[in-house]
């Protein structure tokens, strides 16, 4: 997979200037980022790279430089508001879900990390062996909004507080958009506490209630309360973000982690919605 020059006409003015304040000019933005995109669609070694993408260690650290200095994460957040500024099919309902993976101008480098390494790099024991899970929020039109890495072990309905937290569009004027006008989530997070989230920040939750649930309800009676409100016409857009999740899969290297740290993880994540969120 290689950038398409409407891609990169739209990814150019939004990457750092090739002559940093130190050391000396940094190789061609576009073949590295074609680099590093075919490593992570194909998922070789980095010292397998095609010839013709120069050598690999210069590719190989700038996924490492661009995480700790915010480059990918700001891009990707840039790429939404633009179609949010737009009105380029950007909707304002989120779709909320989560997957587990294998794991096998003014613009310069910010002084020191901006992204933390937890301790666990996300990868925990499940019962797929050593994994990582991938929870994302997708908007109508199967783009991500937002990526949050936990263990593979730990559960959806936590994540859910920090996804939604992640989802933030700056706009030219006021304070970014973080609000969709429903979430539509599947039975793991039908939850009281983020149905009560939700109805604290004005989003309406479309969201089906556990066999369970239902039937523990209806056995204390009117001190079970009502059932919540749901719209079986509208989560039939829940396909949505399984579609967004599909497209992420079939970057081999993100399907099955290779990455040592869940930073660099993130930013390959980020820079596959990148390219989702630049297409036309």
């Amino acid at each position: 997979m290689s950038l398409s020059n409407a891609q990169w006409a739209r990814i150019e003015p939004l990457l750092p200037d090739r002559t940093p304040r130190r050391g000396g000019r940094w190789r061609d933005h576009r073949q590295v980022i074609d680099a590093i995109a075919f490593k992570y669609r194909t998922g070789i070694p980095w010292m397998d790279l095609p010839e013709h993408f120069g050598s690999w260690k210069g590719v190989h650290n700038r996924p490492r430089k661009w995480a700790a200095d915010g480059t990918w994460k700001r891009i990707f957040t840039t790429l939404l508001a633009q179609a949010d500024a737009g009105r380029s099919g950007l909707g304002r309902r989120g779709r909320l879900h989560d997957r587990s993976c294998s794991p096998a101008r003014g613009r310069g480098p910010q002084k020191g990390p901006l992204v933390e390494e937890p301790n666990h790099h996300a990868m925990g024991r499940s019962r797929g062996g050593l994994t990582t899970k991938i929870h994302l929020a997708a908007d109508s039109r199967c783009r991500p909004l937002a990526f949050v890495l936990t263990p593979g072990q730990a559960g959806d309905a936590p994540a859910f507080p920090e996804v939604m937290a992640g989802i933030r569009v700056p706009r030219p004027v006021g304070r970014p958009r973080t609000t969709p006008t429903a979430v539509l989530a599947d039975k793991a997070y039908s939850s009281r506490a983020i149905r009560t989230y939700l109805r604290h920040r004005g989003i309406r939750a479309v969201i089906p209630q556990p066999v369970d649930q239902t039937a523990n309800r209806k056995r204390l009676g009117s001190r079970g309360g009502r059932p919540p409100a749901f719209t079986r016409e509208a989560y039939k857009q829940r396909n949505t973000v399984e579609r967004c999740i599909n497209k992420i899969k079939q970057w081999r290297g993100l399907a099955t982690r290779y990455d040592k740290t869940a930073t660099i993880y993130l930013a390959a994540l980020h820079l596959a919605g990148i390219f989702i969120w630049s297409a036309r």
